[in-house]
């Protein structure tokens, strides 16, 4: 089941909040939470009802091995925890990688073996990552839960079950239990409301309308077609535009979800591409993926305890199982090892220069770090949307001008004269697409008004800050001058305005698409 879809909009949501109202009235918080748990595998089970028992064994399973982990010590604790996490990886390897191990085995030695057609079941990297962290955090002796409700309800919540976040259990847990948890209140509701529409417009109304002009441009790609310059950077900046907006519409859309029924999820989301380095961007995207390779895999492998050297190589393994975690490709791989990539010079840099480039050169500094880091952004994208290396290649060889240069005609005026000696089959003013890919004044109008928006405008939990702080969110009133008129305050000018939002996502309803992150 969609959040964008008529009937979660129209029939679960509702229903499922009005029944939580009525229980959650009782001073027995148990019936509240076994029907939110009911309802969270209804919603999981509504696209393939075949995989709910797999989610029930998994979290079956992984309550069992917690019970176990907090009565041992010592060796045979550490042997229940390895068990664990190789049964979890287990089952994750299976349904993930097979296909992929197989078709590179096949490959390599010119073998004749099968491959399966499994079905990758929805959301698996994220409730069975969320459960190895369980699993370790109750080794350490820092989770003890023998309650099976709270467990379950932990795993399964709907906001979080298909696409993240990846859920800590002590930064959610607790609130399932406390007195008056899952209340209704309207507060929660007013915010909760907010925060989804606006989440639910950057979904439906801009990145399912930017998958126009990507997704023809990486098709082409894939075919071998020779693209032009323009359409090349054209597609690749309408992904990494989309991406952004269906990724972060989602975050905003579960925290929404999790607001209406007094649940603070943890942030994913806070405008990445503000970044002025990519350690920087690491920080505002996928934040919770983040913090868990950094807590379960950079750190366990040595972190920056052991020298330079160390760290770096400890970043590249990291990025690189980062990457196979997003999908089983190749394409993944280098995603992941560009970032890596991009890390290791982000540290060195820092070693030879303490004080970054925009802090000394000002504003020009500035200026030239972001355009360095989004630029470094857009082609690792290029990997992590194509099909095949041979597209990625491909769309980068026209990016890069190994097509030529096709520039608008209303550029003539001013690039002709430096342009002038370079042979008409290098650089040319067509003034369009030569494969009619997109309209490309339209896409023009996208980037002009996007790019502004993601770079210099608050996010969407910045706008309700001021109301509903998240502690996880570095936002004050000291922030740029231009925050402060666009915070959102409840009232008839912002109620306006958001109807009028909802009113149009609702007229768009009708071309459904799944979240980018669901194939993950």
């Amino acid at each position: 089941m969609l959040f964008n879809s008529p009937v979660f909009l129209f029939l679960f949501l509702p229903l499922t909040l009005g029944a939580i109202h009525w229980l959650s009235r009782r001073d027995d918080r148990r019936p509240a939470l076994a029907l939110l748990t009911t309802a969270s595998l209804f919603f999981y089970g509504w696209w393939n009802p075949g995989h709910l028992p797999l989610i029930l064994a998994s979290m079956g399973v992984n309550f069992g091995l917690g019970l176990l982990l907090q009565r041992l010590s010592g060796p045979a604790n550490r042997l229940v925890l390895i068990l664990g996490l190789a049964a979890n990886l287990g089952l994750l390897g299976y349904y993930k990688y097979t296909a992929f191990v197989l078709h590179n085995f096949n490959a390599f030695l010119d073998s004749p073996l099968p491959v399966p057609a499994i079905v990758l079941p929805l959301g698996i990297s994220f409730f069975t990552f969320q459960q190895m962290a369980y699993l370790v955090d109750t080794a350490r002796g820092e989770a003890a839960e023998s309650r099976f409700l709270p467990y379950a309800l932990f795993v399964t919540f709907f906001p979080q079950l298909i696409a993240g976040p990846i859920v800590h259990r002590r930064t959610v847990m607790h609130q399932f239990v406390r007195p008056g948890a899952l209340r209704l209140q309207l507060d929660n509701m007013v915010i909760g409301l907010t925060v989804f529409i606006l989440g639910l417009a950057k979904k439906v109304l801009i990145a399912d309308s930017l998958a126009h002009y990507a997704n023809p441009v990486f098709t082409a790609a894939e075919q071998g077609l020779a693209l032009s310059w323009i359409e090349a950077w054209g597609g690749a900046l309408a992904y990494t535009l989309q991406i952004y907006f269906d990724f972060s519409g989602y975050s905003e859309m579960a925290l929404g979800l999790g607001f209406l029924f007094g649940i603070q999820l943890p942030l994913n989301f806070n405008s990445p591409y503000k970044s002025l380095n990519i350690i920087d961007f690491w920080r505002r995207w996928h934040i919770t993926l983040s913090h868990f390779l950094r807590d379960y895999l950079y750190i366990p492998l040595g972190g920056s305890r052991l020298g330079a050297t160390r760290r770096h190589g400890n970043l590249m393994i990291t990025m690189l199982l980062g990457g196979l975690w997003h999908g089983a490709g190749w394409t993944f791989v280098v995603w992941g090892g560009l970032h890596g990539g991009y890390l290791v010079i982000n540290h060195l840099w820092r070693r030879l220069r303490p004080q970054s480039l925009a802090t000394n050169w000002q504003p020009g500094g500035t200026v030239l770090a972001w355009g360095l880091t989004f630029g470094a952004v857009v082609v690792a994208w290029v990997f992590f949307r194509a099909n095949s290396l041979a597209g990625a290649w491909g769309l980068l060889r026209a990016m890069f001008g190994g097509n030529g240069l096709d520039l608008p005609r209303t550029l003539a005026p001013w690039l002709a004269p430096l342009v002038e000696a370079w042979p008409s089959t290098v650089c040319r003013f067509d003034g369009a697409a030569p494969h009619d890919l997109f309209s490309l004044p339209h896409l023009a109008l996208c980037l002009k008004g996007l790019l502004p928006l993601v770079v210099w405008f608050p996010n969407v939990m910045q706008l309700v800050h001021q109301h509903r702080p998240h502690p996880e969110l570095p936002v004050t009133l000291r922030d740029p001058w231009h925050y402060r008129w666009l915070t959102w305050n409840p009232g008839p000018a912002w109620g306006l305005f958001m109807a009028l939002v909802l009113g149009l996502c609702m007229a768009h309803l009708s071309r459904v698409s799944e979240f980018l992150y669901f194939q993950f």
